[in-house]
């Protein structure tokens, strides 16, 4: 332990104070970054706390203060931590580049612009660096930078983990041949890189079973409770469907699920008190009188439920010359939380919708405009494509009342079904078991059908399944909507060679076809509990 090594840090044996060294100093900073590694946080902030109570300026001790609250998701010691990094080495681009990181989990984007231009201004040689750089430049959307940086990192670095980072980035980017070529080279050196093997699976469909024999006998060495294993799971019933060994399938996205939902904590209750508020707050008369929002008129909103046909609504829109793809942004409900001054944990909250309800909605149009003015490009219109902002429609409609919502829906089975056999990064933690996706549908649902009567016209409604049938006709009626003149790219949106960030990064560079629709009817006996659930709330397509 620490304080027993202290004994060994007297002068003179037992006479006199401890005296603390540079050596001990280094010892214990090593200890430390190599405890996070092992994820022995514990030792590590021990480490940290007896580093700085003897050398309190100490750049390192600081830094390894900064990780461990990232760790711990601990964003205002984090930042505080790599503010004083920087504050006493202005050059400490590791630090920069962390910075960034924290500041943009904290929607504090404006800041993280800052510190990511001193990250890259003092950047080195360094591939730790370099692929924190990445890293921040995937979280703000622009993945073609994401890949340079990530592309520097293992030019310095043979690091599979640097390397697993740059296929995600080709994936994004649509360069699916590179993206094999590296995930590969990620598997050569780490052979049992549970997420490797999922990307991979989800690159192409599977035409044979050599890849599901590899993964069986992953999952037989694999620990079945660990979180990582879930990715297993999810390969193997991605590939089984695809060679429509329909049982198999389930049986694996059921044990992935199972895996997930034991690894994540959702709070049902919470959620079902936020709809009950949302739905008792957000009213026609508070719209009415909610008060003057921000004029501007560049937004477009794409919102729903995941795996709906959002990702293909927003490639139509965006193949336009005028319109600017920004992807998924966090920062409408970032900015809920900020201007309201709500502190509840969580996208929403009772708490954070009352606070929100009350702010002026000009100051929450223009905390959203400002903290997504480095994501907008040059171009007259960009869309927001983040589904869970269905949440904050009338908020949207208020603070910006010139923005254009368009709200995707599709079969309520299909929806359920496409959220839970898909492993989310770190969202929507309901869609792993199949009664709560399905009561979180029939929430959803019922949200929804309280908006459309508060918003009227000012929302769109377009179902997925109208789309893949007539899309042209629909593309059209989303183009009147949207106040613009026809243009004929809309119809060939999968020739767009910008960046997809969503779960539908492979599917959506194919043209429009109807394989998903009544997809779920290939596991409808698996399916009964969600059927049920959904029934006895009628919750049926076109209610």
């Amino acid at each position: 332990m620490v304080t027993l090594a202290m004994k060994n840090m007297q002068s003179g044996g037992n006479q006199g104070a401890p005296t603390f060294t540079d050596q001990h100093a280094a010892k214990y900073l090593k200890r430390g970054f190599d405890a996070i590694l092992k994820g022995d946080l514990k030792d590590a902030g021990a480490c940290a706390n007896l580093v700085l109570k003897y050398m309190p300026k100490l750049v390192e001790g600081h830094f390894l203060v900064g990780l461990i609250a990232q760790e711990t998701e601990d964003w205002p010691i984090a930042r505080k931590a790599f503010a004083t990094v920087v504050d006493l080495k202005e050059d400490h681009a590791a630090a920069w580049a962390q910075f960034a990181r924290v500041l943009l989990k904290m929607a504090n984007y404006n800041g993280a612009d800052k510190a990511l231009e001193n990250a890259v201004k003092y950047s080195s040689d360094d591939p730790l660096v370099h692929n924190v750089i990445g890293t921040v430049y995937s979280l703000l959307g622009d993945q073609q930078a994401a890949f340079d940086w990530y592309n520097k990192a293992c030019s310095k670095s043979d690091s599979p983990l640097f390397m697993l980072n740059k296929a995600k980035s080709l994936v994004f980017l649509g360069k699916i041949k590179q993206a094999r070529t590296a995930l590969e080279a990620v598997l050569d050196k780490l052979p049992k890189n549970a997420e490797a093997h999922w990307i991979l699976s989800r690159l192409e469909r599977a035409t044979d079973q050599e890849h599901i024999d590899q993964l069986l006998s992953l999952i037989e060495e694999a620990d079945a409770k660990r979180s990582s294993t879930a990715y297993l799971y999810y390969g193997l019933a991605k590939e089984y469907e695809d060679l429509e060994k329909w049982p198999e399938a389930f049986k694996a996205y059921k044990a992935g699920a199972n895996i997930k939902r034991a690894n994540v904590n959702y709070d049902e209750k919470s959620e079902i008190e936020s709809f009950k508020t949302l739905e008792e707050i957000l009213t026609k008369e508070w719209l009415e009188n909610a008060g003057e929002g921000c004029d501007a008129s560049s937004p477009i909103f794409i919102i729903g439920q995941p795996r709906t046909g959002t990702t293909l609504i927003e490639r139509i829109i965006t193949a336009r010359d005028d319109v600017h793809s920004a992807g998924e942004l966090q920062q409408f409900g970032r900015a809920v939380k900020s201007t309201g001054g709500a502190r509840a944990i969580g996208m929403i909250s009772s708490e954070n919708v009352r606070a929100a309800a009350k702010v002026v909605p000009k100051i929450l149009g223009d905390f959203y405009m400002d903290a997504t003015q480095s994501l907008r490009s040059d171009l007259p219109y960009f869309v927001d494509k983040l589904p869970i902002n269905f949440l904050y429609a009338p908020l949207i409609a208020a603070a910006l009342p010139n923005a254009k919502i368009i709200h995707v829906t599709r079969d309520p089975m299909d929806a359920c079904f496409a959220s839970y056999k898909q492993l989310f990064a770190d969202a929507y933690f309901y869609s792993y078991d199949q009664a709560e996706m399905a009561r979180h549908h029939v929430r959803y649902r019922h949200l929804m059908s309280h908006y459309r009567e508060v918003l009227g016209d000012r929302m769109i409604e377009v179902a997925y399944e109208d789309v893949v049938s007539d899309m042209e006709g629909q593309a059209r009626r989303l183009t009147n909507y949207l106040g613009l003149e026809w243009q004929d790219a809309s119809l060939e949106f999968h020739k767009q060679k910008t960046a997809v960030t969503t779960a539908s990064a492979t599917q959506v560079r194919e043209k429009v076809h109807s394989r998903s629709v009544g997809k779920w009817r290939q596991f409808e006996k698996e399916l009964f509990v969600m059927q049920e659930i959904l029934n006895d709330h009628k919750i049926l397509k076109g209610d």
